[in-house]
């Protein structure tokens, strides 16, 4: 690695960035988190502690809930649920140095999709995601990266993360042009210092479908039910839904021109041993604003706009949508 990276901020420190931050700092690395509220106050007062086959890491990463105190960054990683991109795009500047990398781990079509694109659709902007470009404008083209994060977690307390499943898959990133930078070369770097599973794709669009198309598999009917994703596959009806919702999703994929369709066989064996809440739902009992617009209405969007029928995931968004709404968790 070299000495490229000397300070890696990780901007929102829940399941997905707590994890990644807990492993970075116990690797050695310098590195900082943005959090807020309990979370905060618990890795000030005691650390972070990321909890991962039954062994707990402890680190003391500098914590805050103003980025501006932590300096310009070599990295950053932002790993907020969507609907807090808007307050990431006001207060991230602070972090920014002129070629400072900013990966965005995000579930869903994130804001930056169409940046680098090519074709009729190229810097179509996404505005349910990234409202009056503010982080097109304070990020730019020329610094963002594209994320994945593959595996489950969850935070069981303040402070505390604890890995799920699927570990092994860990995180891939990606740049929109698809181009490697030096950048992005040095936080591959960083992941395998601290021995995190790590990739960079050239292709990281059909990932992101792909991703995207297994969470749809059993998602939906998840947050309807509140139950983990085995629970939604004990019904034949559902199983069939769950069909649906992947045929549905691969169409769009294959309109969309990328290569993420999913076998919904596989998806389907997956599912029916999968005891994990997924984390829109984990949002809805926690009373957090859910990512409903990154996973489900931006798709939804872009078929329409393609000429792609979803009826199937039509239906069960517009349910999910009263809700939330009646949850105060939408719109």
């Amino acid at each position: 690695m070299g000495d490229w990276i000397l300070r890696i901020c990780v901007f929102g420190a829940g399941a997905i960035g707590g994890y990644l931050a807990g492993f970075l700092a116990h690797a050695g690395l310098d590195v900082s988190v943005v959090v807020r509220g309990a979370h905060l106050k618990a890795i000030r007062e005691g650390g972070l502690k990321v909890e991962v086959d039954g062994t707990t890491i402890h680190t003391r990463p500098r914590a805050s809930d103003d980025p501006a105190s932590l300096g310009v960054q070599d990295a950053v990683l932002v790993t907020v649920k969507t609907p807090s991109l808007p307050s990431v795009a006001k207060s991230i500047a602070p972090l920014l140095g002129p070629d400072t990398p900013v990966a965005f781990i995000n579930n869903g079509v994130p804001w930056w999709y169409f940046m680098g694109h090519g074709g009729a659709m190229e810097g179509r902007r996404l505005p349910l995601l990234d409202p009056a470009d503010g982080l097109w404008n304070t990020v730019g083209p020329h610094r963002t990266v594209g994320g994945i994060f593959w595996p489950a977690s969850q935070v069981p307390a303040p402070g505390h993360i604890r890995m799920v499943s699927g570990a092994g898959r860990g995180t891939t990133i990606g740049a929109p042009d698809g181009v490697v930078t030096d950048g992005m070369r040095a936080i591959d770097a960083a992941f395998k210092q601290a021995g995190l599973p790590f990739t960079i794709a050239e292709n990281i669009r059909d990932l992101i479908w792909e991703k995207l198309a297994f969470n749809l598999s059993a998602g939906p009917m998840c947050v309807l039910t509140t139950t983990p994703v085995k629970d939604t596959h004990t019904e034949p009806a559902l199983v069939a839904t769950s069909r649906l919702l992947m045929a549905e999703a691969n169409a769009l994929i294959a309109a969309m021109g990328r290569n993420g369709a999913i076998d919904p066989e596989r998806a389907i064996g997956i599912n029916t041993s999968l005891g994990h809440r997924p984390s829109i739902l984990q949002d809805l009992l926690a009373s957090r604003p859910m990512e409903i617009d990154a996973l489900y209405g931006v798709p939804l969007d872009l078929a329409r706009s393609l000429g792609v029928p979803m009826p199937t995931l039509e239906m069960l968004v517009a349910l999910i949508k009263v809700r939330a709404r009646a949850a105060g968790l939408y719109g």
